[in-house]
């Protein structure tokens, strides 16, 4: 018969088989219930942690809207800024060129009076005066110079300004184009998601790069930007003011000047040409009274001949009776009538040469006085000559240059005048 064969080991129990399953038991129910506790607890930190992601990526959404928005308000605040300071460079540059014509302006009405000046220095003798006309120029000469000195200090102060403009153009077209820098990164930040293909890890990104500014600063910044290029502007349209302002006095100052000089130029002529119809009259009086000079003359030496003759019958006649012969050689009344006769034609002679000598020398100073009155004739037709080329110069302050040609040749402005009043000096 067979023997039953007993796997060898040790044999447990009822008890113990009993415990080992309880135990077992005892064991998966405490297992179970950690599992359970830390899925609840795995469960809540996921709701809490997704939770917290969510709001913090809304929160960071939220900040970097309101950053956009901060920034792109100050964007179109400094965009409208550079709108109104370029109109203002422009409005500056356009009275600057305006002051700079005015100035160049200046030097036509400073050569037109220099030219006068030195037309005028061609009067000779006499009518080289210190007369109104010169005193005129003179003072328009000082206007002039003053009027260019204040505009050439307008034009510096404009430069100068446009220089500030631009500089404060370029401290906001800087700060300007890196907030449109700053509006695009902050942007691209906002359309950042988990599905972009754009992200990865960064090496240190809580770093706090060099150069980082505070956000008092930087709206410091951006303000202090924007109030200077505010304050320039303001200035710059004060000096506008003050530039148009000058260019207006100015031109109201030079143009009285101008007045006052045409005037006294115009009130000179006419009295030169009133000088020159008195010496005309005079020269043509002069010229009458020396042809009836010399008429009378001619006439006194006539009766000097006449009476030459009477006297050289007297003598001839009182010679013959020399000859009488004896007693009848007597002083009757033929020979007292004769003596008498030749004593009175003597003194006649006598009183009509001297009368002759004297109208000689009348005469003779009448020529001098017609060579005086031609002289001063010549002076007078110089000086109108040349006063009348001042006013023909002076046509270049209100007709184009290029458009100008003289009325009249100022050296044949006297032309037509008679040829005794010419004077030809040697």
């Amino acid at each position: 018969m067979a023997s039953l064969s007993v796997k060898p080991g040790q044999r447990f129990t009822v008890p113990d088989w009993q415990n080992n399953s309880l135990l077992i038991s005892a064991d998966a129910e405490q297992q179970r219930y950690n599992s359970h506790h830390i899925r609840q607890e795995g469960r809540a930190l996921r709701n809490e942690t997704g939770n917290q992601a969510r709001w913090d990526e809304h929160n960071t959404r939220t900040r970097l809207n309101d950053r956009i928005t901060s920034v792109d308000r100050w964007r179109e605040a400094l965009a409208r800024c550079l709108t109104d300071i370029d109109l203002e460079i422009d409005a500056l540059t356009k009275v600057k060129e305006a002051a700079e014509n005015a100035l160049h302006a200046k030097n036509l009405c400073l050569d037109v009076a220099i030219e006068c000046l030195t037309f005028r220095e061609s009067r000779r003798d006499i009518d080289v005066v210190r007369d109104p006309v010169e005193e005129e120029l003179l003072k328009e000469v000082k206007v002039i110079e003053k009027t260019k000195k204040e505009l050439q200090q307008r034009v510096d102060e404009a430069f100068k300004q446009l220089c500030l403009l631009k500089e404060a153009r370029q401290q906001l077209n800087c700060d300007h184009r890196h907030k449109v820098e700053t509006l695009e990164l902050d942007r691209q930040c906002v359309s950042f998601n988990v599905t972009s293909g754009n992200i990865s890890f960064k090496v240190n990104p809580t770093r706090i790069p060099d150069g980082t500014t505070a956000l008092r600063e930087w709206e410091l910044n951006s303000q202090c930007n924007k109030d200077r290029a505010e304050a320039e502007m303001r200035a710059s349209v004060d000096l506008r003011g003050a530039i148009t302002l000058s260019i207006a006095q100015t031109n109201n100052e030079l143009d009285a000047q101008r007045i006052a000089t045409e005037f006294a130029l115009r009130k000179r002529i006419r009295d030169m040409e009133g000088a020159l119809s008195e010496l005309r009259w005079q020269e043509q009086n002069t010229l009458e009274e020396i042809a009836e000079m010399e008429e009378e003359i001619r006439q006194l030496e006539e009766d000097i001949r006449k009476r030459t003759l009477d006297l050289k019958v007297a003598h001839t006649r009182l010679e013959t009776r020399t000859y009488r012969p004896h007693v009848e050689l007597c002083r009757d009344q033929a020979q007292y009538g004769l003596t008498d006769e030749v004593q009175q034609l003597e003194g006649t002679i006598r009183a009509l040469q001297q009368k002759r000598t004297e109208s000689q020398d009348a005469l003779d100073a009448l020529y001098r006085q017609l060579h005086r009155i031609q002289t001063d004739i010549g002076y007078k037709t110089n000086s109108l000559q040349l006063d009348n080329k001042c006013m023909d110069t002076r046509r270049k302050l209100v007709i184009p240059v290029e458009k100008f040609e003289p009325e009249v040749d100022a050296v044949n402005r006297t032309r037509n005048l008679p040829r005794n009043s010419q004077l030809e000096l040697a």
